[in-house]
């Protein structure tokens, strides 16, 4: 079935992961997260695929090609981001106006068996159970089980079903798209699944696995998922004198180095070097060129491409953007002691993770000089640099820059701790 993946965002929540690159493209185990949906639709019956790009849309071009898995790849660019019904507007000129179509978000993680189940039948919309659907766009349901429509955060909420993004659609709804703008002022794909509950009875399907990767912490949260599948595999060169366990993927290229020992799932990949001495335990990713050196212990983190902790460090539950460099004797902390989930600061609000353990996000091309401590929750910007010795307990992304770059100065809001609950590592 012909299958639209949106795709084009930016990911402020992600910043400053995302200065440079659309959330789309960061790396979830061996490859970016838009390539594990793409995968998943593949598997489950996609016959082509129109990607919807807009910010940095070189990056997701040069990735994809015109073909991946023998399925063809187009793209269609949405230049101004007005809402997913606009994203699905662009893609129009590349489907079929006379068959169905399914259409699924670029930035979520779908269980296969079930994908396929929603490829079965048109039409059908995603879901997903959750605790608290309070806080998501929630599908209401008839006695019969069809689903009727979505309410968007309701105090109320009609059922535990969330809408998890996945969408087939009958070959009327390309007439459909020209929807209103929303309170939010967009042009929203869930008035497009109105009309089509309208029209048809519309199966609801719901997930055994699915995440959707909106924030920091849910990009270390898509790498458990996947590491958490990995096969163990060396092909690279791995020291006598290493100890591997578990499920550990070393691909070709890459250097284990005597001394080390890795716990998996952990995969290190092509050109990265881990040792002499080092310790990798958790799911971890180290990235391709990445290095982890003398005396460094990294736990369940991702180091993405070039990424250096070269000596003497602790990088714990942390996200370490292209080209960090860590100076000797710098430490990650990554719990609080009073026991509560570390906090982060995202788009000028101070937000629980959900996580007792959770360390930093550091930009492409962070610096920090030696013995730095860095506070559990900060983030630091794009090209950002921590001195000597300093301790950085307090955010230092500026919510109001948009641009490439942030600055590297100054405290824009509490991280994860405060007065009363200092943080340590673990």
């Amino acid at each position: 079935m012909q299958t639209v993946i949106l795709a084009a965002g930016r990911g402020t929540r992600m910043r400053p992961l995302t200065d440079r690159r659309p959330k789309p493209m960061l790396p979830v185990a061996d490859r970016p997260l838009v390539a594990h949906t793409a995968d998943a639709a593949i598997e489950a019956g996609a016959t082509d695929i129109t990607l919807v790009v807009g910010y940095e849309a070189g990056d997701v071009r040069d990735y994809f090609g015109d073909e991946r898995g023998g399925v063809p790849v187009e793209f269609a660019v949405q230049s101004e981001q007005r809402g997913t019904a606009d994203a699905v507007r662009a893609a129009a000129p590349h489907l079929d106006p006379d068959e169905p179509f399914v259409v699924l978000n670029g930035d979520a993680l779908y269980d296969v068996p079930t994908l396929s189940t929603l490829y079965e039948g048109t039409p059908a919309v995603g879901s997903f159970r959750v605790d608290d659907p309070s806080s998501y766009g929630v599908l209401d349901t008839d006695d019969e089980g069809f689903v009727t429509g979505v309410v968007e955060k309701p105090a109320d909420p009609p059922s535990d079903l969330v809408n998890a993004g996945a969408y087939v659609f009958p070959a009327e709804a390309h007439d459909w798209l020209d929807v209103d703008e929303s309170d939010r002022g967009e042009l929203e794909l869930t008035d497009v699944l109105a009309a089509t509950c309208e029209a048809y009875d519309v199966r609801g399907v719901a997930f055994e696995r699915w995440l959707d990767v909106g924030r920091p912490w849910e990009l270390l949260e898509a790498n458990e998922w996947k590491l958490g599948e990995l096969e163990p595999r060396i092909d690279g060169d791995v020291s006598e004198r290493a100890e591997l366990d578990g499920p550990v993927v070393v691909e070709a290229g890459a250097t284990v180095r005597s001394g080390v020992v890795i716990e998996g799932p952990v995969l290190v990949r092509s050109g990265a070097t881990v040792g002499p001495n080092a310790y990798v335990r958790g799911h971890t990713l180290v990235g391709e060129h990445a290095k982890v050196g003398h005396a460094v212990e990294v736990k369940n983190s991702v180091l993405m491409e070039g990424a250096t902790v070269g000596h003497l460090s602790y990088v714990g539950d942390s996200l370490l953007g292209r080209d960090v460099n860590f100076g000797a004797g710098t430490k990650v902390a990554n719990l609080r002691h009073d026991g509560e989930p570390v906090r982060q600061m995202l788009k000028g609000e101070l937000v629980s993770s959900g996580r007792r353990k959770y360390g930093v996000v550091l930009g492409d091309g962070v610096k920090t000089g030696i013995n730095a401590s860095l506070n559990a929750g900060v983030r630091i910007p794009t090209g950002g640099t921590v001195k000597p010795g300093e301790s950085v307990l307090y955010d230092r992304v500026d919510e109001t820059d948009a641009g490439d770059e942030a600055s590297d100065h100054g405290a824009t809001g509490h991280a994860a701790t405060d007065d009363e609950a200092t943080a340590g590592e673990d």
